[in-house]
């Protein structure tokens, strides 16, 4: 995508290891509502042209493009520029960080990033403050949230707790997982070192642990948001597995277990999934009965609300309503959701 937007006109399998170090980290300030938002002088902010760069992680994922949506919509709205950066299809620090030089290079009035990990962009958010450049995230988020000024992000701990129970159900639990014969579970993730998906983690594995002892869950796929890089684990993990199902942490690693389950042929024909992400492609897969339920953000509305907020910020300095963190609900789609419900949270393309 890699759009700069002027709107006036306009991987591998990873040990889960460390993750709750890293979701300690990350939701450190996640009790804070409000943030005090500094003293920096505002004068003039509503007058001048504003811009806000905005980066994310791998761009070609429907969530990110539906993200765009949001956010190139209320930056219209609000009349401020949009630089809108990410790696096309790679989710690591390693691809976002140049992408982070190069739009702090470009001087914008305020900076919004999706991390793609808890403490790798950190230096470059320290850089941006010290330049007077006010700092937002937005899906993802920092473990230091000392110089964040908001984080607006969904509710990942109770997307996985969501999933978990969801998968339960799929599965039949009471009666398909037993203390003698439990059910063996895959799961596949964009990155273990982001919040999000340390945070779902967390909460699947929590869930497991609570309610469903007969479920065992393999050590997680990495992805870094590559389709073909999912399928390539959950292929492996079938062929040496009896896996009764799959947690695809993201809508990425969706599109990977279906694409996996499908070459599996008879091998895959009993496992049931539950996904993040509403693409178009992982409902239309469900409809077809390849996915067993859904966990859909809001990243529309997320990408609209960083931008509301980081104008607010700009043009207002200590403006009143700036939540430091604002968590978004989720909706749990099934085959047996309404049409229409469908049709409000399926991504859409920018």
């Amino acid at each position: 995508m890699n759009k700069k937007l002027s709107t006036s006109g306009a991987p591998a399998r990873a040990r889960w290891m460390g993750v709750k170090a890293i979701i300690a980290a990350s939701l450190a300030f996640s009790s804070m509502t409000v943030v005090g938002l500094g003293s920096a002088s505002t004068a003039g902010a509503s007058s001048k042209k504003l811009s806000i760069g905005f980066v994310v992680g791998a761009e070609a994922d429907p969530f990110f493009q539906s993200m765009y949506v949001g956010a190139s919509a209320e930056a219209k709205k609000l009349g401020v520029t949009l630089i809108w950066q990410g790696d096309p299809v790679d989710y690591s620090p390693a691809t976002q960080i140049p992408v982070v030089e190069q739009v702090l290079a470009e001087k914008p009035s305020a900076l919004v990033i999706a991390p793609t990990d808890t403490k790798a962009l950190e230096p470059y958010v320290a850089q941006a403050v010290k330049k007077g450049i006010p700092v937002f995230n937005v899906d993802s988020g920092d473990a230091n949230q000392k110089n964040i000024t908001s984080w607006v992000t969904g509710n990942n701990i109770q997307g996985g707790t969501a999933a978990a129970d969801a998968l339960a159900a799929a599965l039949k639990y009471s009666t398909a997982c037993t203390s003698s014969a439990p059910c063996t579970v895959a799961v596949g993730v964009s990155s273990i070192t982001t919040s999000t998906d340390a945070a779902r983690l967390k909460g699947f594995d929590a869930e497991l642990k609570a309610k469903y002892p007969n479920i065992t869950a393999l050590n997680p796929i990495v992805s870094q948001s590559q389709p073909s890089v999912a399928q390539q684990g959950f292929s492996q993990d079938i062929s040496a597995h009896h896996l009764a199902g799959i947690f695809a942490i993201d809508g990425t690693d969706a599109e990977g277990a279906s694409a996996a389950i499908a070459a599996a042929g008879s091998a895959g024909a009993n496992i049931k999934v539950v996904g993040y992400d509403a693409y178009a492609a992982n409902i239309t897969s469900m409809l077809a009965g390849k996915i067993s339920a859904i966990i859909s953000q809001q990243p529309t509305l997320e990408g609209a609300d960083i931008i509301k907020y980081a104008v607010q910020r700009l043009r207002h300095g200590n403006a009143k309503g700036i939540r430091h963190l604002l968590t978004l609900a989720n909706i749990v789609l099934t085959p047996t959701t309404p049409q229409a419900t469908l049709n409000k949270y399926v991504y859409t393309a920018s």
